[in-house]
């Protein structure tokens, strides 16, 4: 696309998306998505869900942070997806327990700083 300077114009490749009969939006509200397998449960929160629909088919894009459990279990995640040293790092400098740091870090985006002024200010 020899001419075109700074890319495509994102109006204009909403409208030709449009044209192809291609739609792409966001589900309001979501807080957590579960993705079940026949050994776990994949949990995902602070969700955000985007739908492209195309010829009829829907493909589902899904941010967010991601806790996998034990089927069957309660909504206390298994394992966390944070590494342990950081839940070990929250743990250690609030005296809290495993599942308030892993939480408190949910909160965060994974950040163990912040985790750990959110517990302090609690």
């Amino acid at each position: 696309m020899a001419g075109m300077r700074g890319g495509i114009d994102p109006r204009q490749m909403k409208k030709a998306m449009r044209s192809m009969g291609i739609t792409n939006e966001s589900i309001p509200g979501v807080t957590e998505v579960i993705i079940r397998t026949n050994e776990k449960e994949i949990v995902i929160t602070n969700a955000t869900v985007n739908v492209m629909t195309m010829k009829g088919q829907k493909s589902f894009q899904i941010d967010g942070i991601d806790i996998e459990r034990p089927l069957g279990s309660d909504s206390a995640p298994a394992v966390a997806a944070f590494p342990e040293d950081d839940i070990e790092l929250v743990i250690s400098q609030t005296n809290c327990d495993r599942e308030k740091a892993i939480a408190a870090l949910e909160e965060c985006g994974g950040l163990p700083a912040e985790a750990i002024l959110k517990i302090m200010t609690e």
